[in-house]
Order: C-alpha cells, then sequence, then structure tokens
C-alpha cells in the first residue's frame, strides 16, 4: 500500500518541525500522549505546562468526528483529565460498524477562540494535482465540504502562491486573517509536498490575533517514499484502523515485507474465524475475498492477506506458519478450512514456493490435524504441476485432508467446496498441456509460418497495418495500436529470463525477428548478451547508456522498464526525452505516487502510452508480449496465446491477467490483446484508454474488463456505452466487493484498492456499469459464464467466425527449467560433501551455520566439519586451535616470512605476497608434518624399536622428519612443545605415537643436543594420535586423511596469519623495495670467465 494513515500526533509533529511560513504557528510540540501505561507524574516533569494550563482530551486512533461522538474532553484542568478518562480508556467504543478499544489519547492546550475564528483546511492528491479545499466556517458542524468548500487545483510540478490562495480560496474569509491564511496554506502546501503526504485535513484551524492553531489534524503519507523521507519522518508506526488490533504477526509479515523484493501481507479479521487463507496475488486474494464473503463466510473469514513477487522458499515457510500459528490457536466446533488458492503466475516457480507451504504443514501436522483443518488448493503459473503433486503428497503422508486442483478448475471453485456450496469432485481433470516443449521436428531454423492458417493471419496483417491515431484528451494524440507483429523493443534492467521468455512467444508466433532489439544496463560496459531463437543461439547487444541504443535501433518504439523502485522515476523521464519511443511499460511497484503522477502529465504531453508502474505488462497473442506476461510457455500455448482471437481485455492485476488469458480461452477463441494497467491508484494508463482503442480495433469483437475498488475510472466506461462511444459488448466486473461487509477499513493487496467514499467501492461500480449497459456477472465466480454467453451470441449472430485451429511451432525447453521439472538428469562436474550454501542456511558439513555458533565450536571445531566432516569433541577443538596458534608465525628470517616481506616491499598486494610465502613450504621448510605422521606412524605400526627405526633410518641416508632444530636443543627447549605436549598429556584418551617419538628423541639428543622433535614433528605425531583414538574415525579413516596431506594444511593455515601480519607491517611501515646487499653475497664467478 502507498498510502498510509499516520497518528495525529505524527501528523503535527511533521507539521511543527518542517512547517514554513510567516504565520506564526502557536502551541508548537505541546502534546502529551496517555495510554494505561502512563504515569502522570513522570508526564509532568517531562510537560510542565499540564499544571498550569486548560486541556483538551481526545482518542488518536484514526477516529472521524470524534467531537460528535463525544469523544473530546474540552477545558478541563489535569484532575479533570484524569477523571474524563477514566469511563473512556480501555472501554470498548462502538464508532460506525467498527467496535474498538480505546487506549491512545492525546494531550493538548485549550485555545479559547471564537466561532467565526474556525477554518477549515483540507489538501488531497488526484490524479491531475492537488486539491486544496478551504472553507471560512470550520468544526464539528463543517458538513459536506466537498460542496461548500472553495477549492483550488495545483497541477502536477505547479507552484502554488499566496496571491492565487487569496484570489481563489479566501474570498469569504475575514480580510484581518487572509494574510496569515495565506502564508500557512501556501507553507501547509509545501510541507505536503516535500514530506509525500497524500491527504491532509485540519479541522478547525484557528486563528487569533495571537496566531494559528492546528486543533484538529488527519493525515496520510505516501510510505513507498520512506528511502526520500527517511530522515525526516524517522521510524514511522502506521496504527491500524479503529477496530482492528495490530497484532504482532502482523508486524512480523510487514517486517519480512520490507526485507524482501516480494510481497508479502497480512490483516487478522476475526482470529477465531473458521476460514483462513493463504492467497497468491494481490488481484486474487481479493477475488477469493469477495467469493468468500459472497458465499456468507463474512463473519468467519479470519484473515486477508498475499504473497506474490517470487518470494523464496523461505519467505514462503515463515508465511505459512505465521498463518498456521494463528489458526490452531482456538478450535472451532466445526472445524477450519484453509484455502491455498491464487491466478496463473506469471514467472513465479509455483513448485518453489510450494515447498515453503509443505515445509510449514508438516511442521504444524499435529494441531492442524487437532484443529480438524481441511485445506484446499489451486494454483496455476510456472512448474504448478510439480507443486500441485507435492502439496497432494503432503495431505496422504500427514493424514490431512489437502484438496488440489490446478488451471482445469476455475479459480475460486474451491471457495464453494470448502463452505460446502459446490461438491468436492473424486478425480480433477489434469492439464494435458505440462511441459508442452517439444524440439522442433523440422531440420529448417527457420520459423515455421506457413504452418499458420490465413484466417489468424489475416487479422494480424488486417490490425497491423496503418496505426490510427485516437484522441486521449491529453495535449498530443497517442496510437490506438500499440503492438503489432514487427514491434521492436528496449529492455532496461539484465532481466535474461524475462527476454528469453518473450523470444520464446516471438518464436511461437512465427515472427521473422526477435522483439527485443537490445538491452540498456548502466552498471555494466556494452558487450552482448546470448540467448536463444527456437533452438538457435543469438547475440543480443547491451548498452550502458540509453542514448546508444536508441541511436543504434531506430526502429524500436517500446521500452519495457525492469528498472528498481528507486530508479524507475529517472529512467522513464529520460525515456521520454526519445520521441521514437511511443510505449513504455514500468514493471516496478512502490513507486512514489508524486513520482508517477510526473511520468503520467510528461508522457500525456508527448503522447506516450504508459503501462504501469506495478504490472506485469500486456501481451497482444501472435505479434508481441511484455516482460513475464502470460508466463511460460506451457500456459502460453495451453491459454492459445500464440495467435489472435476475438477477445481484448484490460485488468488492474498481472495475475489476474493471466487467469482471464486461462477463461477466455475456456469459453471463446482467446484474446486478441490484454492489459494489465497496474494496482497503483495512478497507473499510466486507465482503463478508458484501451477500451476505446479496442473499440476502434476491428479485430476485436468483445471486451472484458476487471476492475478494482478504489477510484471512479469504471464509470467513464458506463458513461462511453451511454453515450454511444463504446458499442462492442463490454463485460465487467468489479473486485473487492467483500470491502462493504468489513466493519473496518482493509487495505488490498494493490496500492490502488481502497475505497475513499462510496462510489469507489465495487459495489456502486457494479451497480453503475449495470446499469450503463455493461454485462455484470453476480460474482467472480460467474464470469466464465458471461464472457461464454455473450461470446455464443456473437458467434450466432456471426459477428465472429472462429478459426481452425493449428498446433504452434515448439521450442525446445531450457536446460536448467528442465532440469528443474525433473524431465533430465546430467553428471555433475564436481562433487563436494562438506559445504552446502544452496538452502536458506549455510551448512557445513550437514551443520547449520546458526548450530555452529550456537555450539560454541569455535574455529576448531569449524575445521573439524569442513577437514573432517566430523564434530570433534571439545578438547580436539582446543587442539587444533592451539596448533594455529603456535604455528602462526616464528619471525620474519624464515623463507616464507621473508619471501612475504620481499613481495610485500616490491609493491605487490596482499594475496600476491601471501602466495609468495605460502610457496616456500615444503619438506625443509613447515611442509613436515605430514612426512613425519608418516614416517613415525609406518615405524610404530611395523613394530620397530626407536632405536632400530633411528638405525634403518640413517643406514637409508634419509632425515627423519620432524626432527632437529637450528636453535633449540634439548638444553633450549621449545616452549611451543612443551605447552602442546601438557595439553595432549591431560587431555588426549591416548598418546602412543607421541610417547614412541618422545623415545626416538631420546636416542636422537644423545648424538646431538639440536636433534629435538619439533614443533613440525610434534604436531604431526600428536594429531595421528588424536584422529586415531578421538572415537570419531576408524583406522583407515585416520590414516586416509594423513596419507591426502591434511596435517600439512594445519601449517600452511596458522602460518598464513602470520604472512598476512608481515604483510601489514611492512605496507604499515611504508618499507621500500627490498635489494640485498651486495656485501652479503659472495661471489663465486667460473675462474676462465673471470679471466
Amino acid at each position: 500500500m502507498s498510502a498510509k494513515a499516520i497518528s495525529e500526533q505524527t501528523g503535527k509533529e511533521y507539521l511543527y518541525k518542517y512547517i514554513c511560513t510567516s504565520a506564526p504557528v502557536q502551541n508548537r510540540f505541546r502534546y502529551a500522549n496517555v495510554t494505561t501505561e502512563t504515569d502522570f507524574q513522570r508526564l509532568t516533569q517531562e510537560h510542565p505546562w499540564l499544571l498550569t494550563e486548560r486541556l483538551i482530551v481526545k482518542p488518536d486512533q484514526l477516529i472521524k468526528r470524534r467531537g460528535k461522538l463525544g469523544l473530546v474532553g474540552v477545558n478541563l484542568d489535569l484532575n479533570g483529565v484524569k477523571e474524563w478518562l477514566k469511563p473512556r480508556l480501555m472501554k470498548e467504543t462502538m464508532v460506525g460498524k467498527a467496535k474498538g478499544i480505546l487506549k491512545n489519547f492525546l494531550i493538548e492546550p485549550f485555545v479559547p477562540h471564537k466561532q467565526e475564528e474556525e477554518f477549515y483546511v483540507c489538501i488531497y492528491a488526484a490524479r491531475e494535482g492537488d486539491y486544496v479545499l478551504f472553507h471560512h466556517e470550520g468544526g464539528v458542524d463543517v458538513g459536506d465540504v466537498d460542496a461548500k468548500a472553495q477549492k483550488l487545483l495545483i497541477g502536477v510540478d505547479e507552484k502554488i502562491s499566496e496571491n492565487q490562495v487569496k484570489k481563489d480560496l479566501l474570498t469569504k474569509a475575514p480580510n484581518d486573517k487572509k494574510a496569515a491564511l495565506a502564508s500557512f496554506i501556501v507553507g501547509l502546501f509545501n510541507l505536503y509536498e516535500d514530506l509525500f503526504f497524500t491527504y491532509l485535513e485540519i479541522n478547525p484551524l484557528v486563528v487569533t490575533k495571537d496566531g494559528v492553531y492546528v486543533l484538529d489534524m488527519a493525515a496520510k503519507i505516501d510510505a513507498t517514499a520512506d528511502y526520500i523521507c527517511k530522515s525526516k519522518w524517522g521510524d514511522v508506526e502506521f496504527p491500524p484502523p479503529f477496530g482492528r488490533e495490530a497484532y504482532p504477526e502482523e508486524a512480523y509479515i510487514a517486517d519480512l515485507d520490507a526485507k524482501s523484493g516480494a510481497s508479502l501481507k497480512l490483516t487478522l479479521l476475526n482470529p477465531r474465524g473458521r476460514i483462513w487463507t493463504m492467497v497468491a496475488g494481490g488481484g486474487a486474494s481479493v477475488v477469493y475475498s469477495d467469493t468468500i464473503c459472497d458465499l456468507g463466510g463474512v463473519d468467519e473469514l479470519a484473515n486477508y492477506g498475499e504473497y506474490s513477487g517470487a518470494p523464496s522458499e523461505q519467505q514462503t515457510y515463515d508465511y505459512a506458519k505465521t498463518i498456521l500459528s494463528l489458526m490452531t490457536r482456538e478450535k472451532h466446533p466445526d472445524g477450519k478450512v484453509l484455502i491455498i488458492g491464487g491466478s496463473i503466475a506469471n514467472f513465479t516457480n509455483v513448485a518453489a514456493t510450494f515447498k515453503g507451504i509443505v515445509r510449514a504443514i508438516r511442521d504444524y501436522q499435529v494441531p492442524l490435524k487437532e484443529h480438524e483443518v481441511t485445506i484446499f488448493v489451486r494454483r496455476g503459473g510456472p512448474n504448478y504441476q510439480e507443486g500441485l503433486r507435492v502439496m497432494g503428497e503432503v495431505g496422504k503422508t500427514t493424514g490431512i485432508p489437502i484438496h488440489v486442483f490446478g488451471t482445469e478448475t476455475h479459480m475460486t471453485a474451491i471457495v464453494g467446496m470448502a463452505l460446502g456450496h459446490r461438491p468436492i469432485p473424486n478425480q480433477p481433470p489434469v492439464a494435458a498441456h505440462t511441459a508442452n516443449f517439444l524440439l522442433n521436428s523440422s531440420s529448417s531454423t527457420s520459423t515455421p509460418t506457413s504452418r499458420r492458417k490465413d484466417t489468424f493471419e489475416n487479422k494480424a496483417k488486417v490490425e497491423g497495418s496503418s496505426a490510427k491515431k485516437v484522441k486521449t484528451g491529453a495535449a498530443v494524440t497517442k496510437a490506438s495500436t500499440l503492438f503489432n507483429k514487427h514491434t521492436k523493443a528496449l529492455v532496461w534492467g539484465m532481466q535474461t529470463r524475462a527476454v528469453q521468455g518473450m523470444l520464446d512467444f516471438d518464436y511461437v508466433c512465427s515472427r521473422e525477428e526477435p522483439s527485443v532489439s537490445a538491452l540498456i544496463y548502466p552498471f555494466t560496459g556494452d558487450h552482448k548478451q546470448k540467448f536463444y531463437w527456437g533452438h538457435k543461439e543469438i547475440l543480443i547487444p547491451v548498452y550502458k547508456n540509453m542514448s546508444d541504443a536508441m541511436k543504434k535501433h531506430p526502429d524500436v518504439d517500446v521500452l519495457i522498464s525492469f528498472a528498481s523502485l528507486r530508479s524507475a522515476f529517472e529512467s522513464t523521464m529520460e525515456t521520454m526525452q526519445y520521441p521514437q519511443i511511443r510505449t513504455i511499460a514500468i514493471i516496478a511497484e512502490g513507486i512514489p505516487e508524486a513520482h508517477t503522477r510526473k511520468i503520467i502529465k510528461a508522457a500525456d504531453e508527448k503522447g506516450v502510452t504508459i503501462i504501469g508502474p506495478a504490472t506485469v505488462g500486456g501481451i497482444k497473442p501472435g505479434c508481441f508480449k511484455i516482460g513475464n506476461t502470460g508466463g511460460m510457455l506451457d500456459n502460453i500455448l495451453a491459454s492459445k496465446l500464440y495467435r489472435p482471437g476475438s477477445v481484448a481485455y484490460v485488468s488492474r492485476s498481472g495475475g489476474m491477467s493471466n487467469e482471464l488469458n486461462n477463461i477466455i480461452s475456456r469459453t471463446t477463441d482467446g484474446v486478441f490483446e490484454g492489459v494489465a494497467i497496474g494496482g497503483d491508484r495512478y497507473p499510466g494508463s486507465v482503463f478508458t484508454d484501451h477500451v476505446l482503442r479496442y473499440q476502434d480495433t476491428s479485430g476485436v469483437k468483445m471486451i472484458v474488463v476487471l476492475g478494482e475498488i478504489g477510484g471512479t475510472e469504471e464509470y467513464k466506461i458506463g458513461q462511453a456505452i451511454k453515450q454511444g462511444r463504446i458499442t462492442k459488448p463490454v463485460v465487467c466486473w468489479c473486485i473487492g466487493t467483500c470491502a462493504t461487509m468489513f466493519s473496518s477499513e482493509v487495505q488490498f493487496g494493490h496500492a490502488g484498492a481502497c475505497a475513499n467514499q462510496a462510489s469507489e467501492t465495487a459495489v456502486a461500480k457494479n451497480k453503475a456499469l449495470k446499469e450503463a449497459g455493461a454485462y455484470v456477472p453476480k460474482s467472480f465466480d460467474e464470469l466464465g459464464e458471461i464472457i461464454k454467453s455473450v461470446y455464443d451470441d456473437l458467434v450466432s449472430k456471426g459477428v465472429i467466425q472462429p478459426a481452425e485451429e493449428v498446433p504452434p511451432p515448439t521450442v525446445p525447453m531450457d536446460y536448467s527449467w528442465a532440469r528443474e521439472l525433473g524431465l533430465i538428469r546430467k553428471p555433475a562436474s564436481f562433487m563436494t560433501s562438506i559445504c552446502d550454501e544452496r538452502g536458506q542456511e549455510l551448512l557445513y558439513a550437514g551443520m547449520p551455520i546458526t548450530e555452529v555458533f550456537k555450539s560454541e565450536i569455535g574455529l576448531g571445531g569449524t575445521l573439524g566439519l569442513l577437514w573432517f566432516q566430523r564434530r570433534l569433541p571439545k578438547y580436539a577443538c582446543q587442539f587444533i586451535e592451539m596448533c594455529l596458534m603456535v604455528t602462526a608465525d616464528h619471525g620474519p628470517a624464515v623463507s616464507g616470512a621473508h619471501n612475504t616481506i620481499v613481495c610485500a616491499r616490491a609493491g605487490k598486494d596482499l594475496i600476491s605476497s601471501l602466495t609468495s610465502g605460502l610457496l616456500t613450504i615444503g619438506d625443509r621448510f613447515g611442509g613436515a608434518l605430514d612426512a613425519a605422521a608418516k614416517q613415525f606412524s609406518h615405524a610404530f605400526d611395523s613394530g620397530m624399536l626407536p632405536m632400530e627405526f633411528v638405525n634403518m633410518m640413517k643406514k637409508d641416508g634419509k632425515l627423519i622428519m620432524g626432527i632437529g632444530h637450528r636453535v633449540k636443543s634439548i638444553n633450549n627447549p621449545d616452549m611451543r612443545v612443551q605447552i602442546l605436549k601438557d595439553f595432549v598429556k591431560q587431555n588426549f584418551p591416548s598418546s602412543q605415537l607421541l610417547d614412541y617419538s618422545l623415545e626416538v628423541e631420546k636416542i636422537t639428543t644423545s648424538k646431538k643436543p639440536n636433534l629435538i622433535l619439533n614443533v613440525d614433528g610434534f604436531i604431526g605425531v600428536a594429531f595421528v594420535d588424536l584422529l586415531r583414538t578421538c572415537g570419531g574415525f576408524t583406522r583407515d579413516e585416520a590414516d586416509e586423511f594423513v596419507e591426502i596431506g591434511a596435517l600439512n594444511g594445519i601449517f600452511v593455515l596458522g602460518r598464513s596469519m602470520g604472512f598476512i601480519g608481515h604483510y601489514l607491517d611492512q605496507k604499515r611501515l611504508k618499507q621500500g623495495l627490498y635489494r640485498h646487499p651486495w656485501d652479503d653475497i659472495s661471489y663465486v664467478l667460473p675462474e676462465h670467465m673471470s679471466m
């Protein structure tokens, strides 16, 4: 939702902080908030004026007409306020149809004034600009301000002036107050614009000789502008409408929604209700609520909500478990039903989202059975067959009754089944178009246009001829034909999946060339991107700058923008600088309304048609489709979108537009063109823009409109029918009829789906359309029947002559999608068994990363998981960490550190310098761990006595690895070895190999005192003892780790820390290039060369 109501306290805080006016605004920041937790002694310390002034007190919970309801205490002292609050605070109250608890109050100074000093001011947003209303008689008895008030429209991008205000608004205001009022109203309007308000009402506004007083205020702000206004707004709390509690679960889902690129919404209507919904799609969620209410379930409807925009498995799991947790808290005598519904998805992988829901059902299977929950599922879209199969399987394995249906079943039929109004079919028919992608049987790589029947070809040719222009009331005319078989487009954003979908659509439509000429992506340099055209690979250019793309592709007249909500405004305004672009589709949801209105104004001036924002786009079968519209190829084939039909539609919802594709394909000869104008309050183009285009297009024989609660655009269709401007049959249904049945206001999934007055309700619009002559069903359930009835009538009259069906050309399936569907298998190029990052949580050897931290296994334990695939005992983890500590460094003179230092001083980067040092590690430096472990193990396991081992190595002329030190000796022991030895003796269950090596040390040091067991040798033999005796490995596994070089990794990992330290030290000391002194080099040249 965009426009959200804020509390009176928040609204006044913004006004007092940021208004800029010469009129003296009084009582700035003089308000105090009271709840059940308020300590009045502390409150008076924070607001001393409470003890000295007369006061006014009122609830601050989005309640209208508080004065008429007796909910304002006037001219009281603080004790009077307390007495006034006693019978009201935390008491249940009826306000209209809403019953709620008064729990939040506002105390302000009482302002003595005369009736003639009260005024009314209101500013609200409209498509064409912002209206400023002023009435010289304010207060509780102001009445119908729309009829009484002076009204001034400030157009988009226009400025307001004091002279304009005085001339148009203040004609009846007292002369001595006009200057203050004009200055205040101008300041208020500028504040309204700067802070992205969408509604701001002050009644009364009191103006006395002392200044201006804002007594009562109501306001809404555009929540989508948070990224612009965050510094001024701060952390805004949006209170729920009166009569509906704010639940922590709603806040939890709102937080998930804010952190996600998907859309997740939840509103609790009646937590004790028996009918729960989990619906995919903003439009579909409204339709399901409508149907539930139409069938008498309004009092039992527990929630409203939706998930859409391809949420991840984890996000759908979190969303589903929240709903399942709520619905299994209190039993219902009749059991409960959960409706998991949705329209046909355009791009969401249904199986992937269902995995999250299935996980939640499994987790809650016991309480679900205890509460006698029955689940009804209906869904379509990419991979929906697999999703439905998985959902059916979980019902069988858990014993929960789950009834599963696909696109063969009308979208809302499951509601009638759930509420007992229609029977549940035992064996629902299975859709025959699963994974309908086959290789082209022809050896030709060309698009098989000749396989089309002339009837379809001729229809496309006639329609695609000279583009007629139609007046829309704008400064410049717009094309009545947006797309044809030769339309070329630019795509803004690296949306490779959407582009490939467009190319596949082009191919099955037998287009001669791809519809996408190029991509624009500002974050990379110019390059080419590989795509498929049928089974052939092609390259499509990608440009960094829009100007380059426009110059090199002058035949392009459509731009499809996948820009983010933050960059969509700038990129769209830039696009309109190029006259060749006649149509722009803006996919992003959440663009601030003020920005959208500027886009609309510029588009009207330049004659550009805008589709969106917040849309999936549109489709013209046989010609062109925008982005992900129509879903994947299986749905395009099933809905016969590869060739034109006779029915054109316009919808707000993207998901519901795909549902209309399905309904129309099953009841008529198919879709001619369909557009989803978007769910925002101010879509770039409106219903009538497209309906009038369809009226003027010969190939369109009937029109379908799926309207929505909110706004009044649908009335214009009725007016055009009455005036004879529209003569073709129009089937129309406005969704959101349930809104009038709810006791409190509900904001539906689309930003524009909210009625601000009676005429904006779906019920009122449906009634008016029917009276105007449109075909209006009784409910969405009957929409398909009405469409079929009108279509059959046109066929019987000969207006429509259905063409013979011919199968379309087939397109190869992408490898990645075929694999996801489980249709193919391929040997993996790599195998790994230590880590898995694919799920929602990183796994180390099967252990979730959260568990790694909870268990406090440390670095040693993490190394155990990644190197040895074991959860090692605590002493083993500690020993590993000690080994890393003692091997971390041994001064700058050793070869590895020396190399690192020389490399660092040569100006090389950290990675290069570290690598230079690591490359010196081997048998002579640091790499003796493995060799020592192997030699000592072999000798010990062979039953050799220590002396026999020493003698054998001497006889063979081999060094004993791990024995000997340049500096340390039996008389100057290495404290590192001593520390490790003490730990091993105290903690290891057994240290047989260490004991054996110490016996060898006694023999070698008797010959030469520096032939000690050095730190490398000690770690090597001690590690063998650890692997063999910790209980986590078999003898063969322990020996294998020694053989494959795992122990040298300890030295490499530990010493890397020291090498990095030396690198940073040299950089910090700013040491220059190292050159070895010549006097430290012995130059020994061959004698014959020196002569």
